[in-house]
């Protein structure tokens, strides 16, 4: 049976750095994998990709030993089950806004008696040896609160057995709290927002689970990591990939002062 290293390295009072990936790609999540982040999730929600895409790039990343996840698109048991199925040791689920829709997301990642998965794990049978009902201990089940709906019901949510952990959207969070209030983004500055993402926090540490923040810098990462945060994502395969590559041309440009070509009239070349 299989050991999720992060759940023995928050076990071990350690916090975790997530990688992101959105481009459906096994090289890519191969890449990311490399790089030494503690786990690595696809994006099944938003990502350019699909169930095509995701068990590919479960494979690519098994060498590196990070610990693989998956967002899935909603809270639907088939997606849930597959992913879990193809190889994912974790899954985040998007816009949980009550305990019952709590419970209902951590059944369809457990065996019973303790939920209601479906028994078929067609490559995590191959890929962990002895995979079965055991996995319930292993496999990790987050929720998103990205809704004035969730933050409602956090304390309920939070307190759902067998969840392991919150997972914070900043954007969808501004978006579902404050409307257009605020720009849609990430790394949030204003003190309404960063009181209700430590407000959230506080309540994963008082029923001892999880707290899990996307960040858009590692900056702002390692500044939630101080807040107590357990695990925080840092950018995401094609944000790093447009900003490294800027910054190559930037430089590039600065250097030689070359100015770049004209963009050509629509339809032409």
């Amino acid at each position: 049976m299989f050991t999720n290293r992060l759940k023995q390295q928050w076990s071990e009072g350690r916090a975790a750095i997530n990688g992101w990936l959105s481009i459906g790609n096994p090289f890519t999540a191969e890449i990311m994998a490399a790089q030494g982040y503690d786990s690595i999730t696809i994006d099944a929600q938003h990502g350019a990709l699909d169930y095509t895409a995701v068990l590919p790039m479960l494979q690519a990343m098994r060498a590196s030993g990070v610990t693989p996840m998956v967002r899935v698109p909603w809270r639907e048991p088939g997606a849930i089950m597959k992913a879990l199925d193809a190889g994912a040791q974790g899954i985040i689920c998007p816009m949980v806004n009550s305990a019952a829709e709590a419970a209902e997301f951590v059944s369809y990642t457990r065996y019973p008696p303790q939920g209601q998965r479906s028994y078929g794990p067609t490559r995590a049978a191959v890929a962990y040896g002895g995979y079965g009902s055991a996995a319930n201990d292993q496999v990790l089940a987050l929720a998103m609160i990205e809704t004035q709906g969730g933050v409602d019901n956090i304390e309920s949510i939070a307190a759902t057995p067998g969840l392991d952990g919150i997972y914070i959207g900043p954007a969808d969070l501004t978006l579902g709290t404050t409307g257009t209030k605020h720009p849609i983004g990430f790394d949030r500055e204003e003190p309404e927002l960063i009181a209700l993402i430590r407000h959230i926090l506080a309540v994963c540490k008082a029923n001892n689970i999880r707290a899990c923040l996307h960040c858009g810098t590692a900056d702002y990462a390692a500044r939630a990591i101080g807040w107590g945060f357990d695990l925080t994502t840092v950018g995401g395969d094609s944000r790093l990939l447009a900003a490294a590559a800027s910054a190559s041309v930037t430089r590039w440009r600065d250097l030689t002062g070359a100015a770049p070509a004209p963009i050509a009239a629509k339809g032409g070349y």
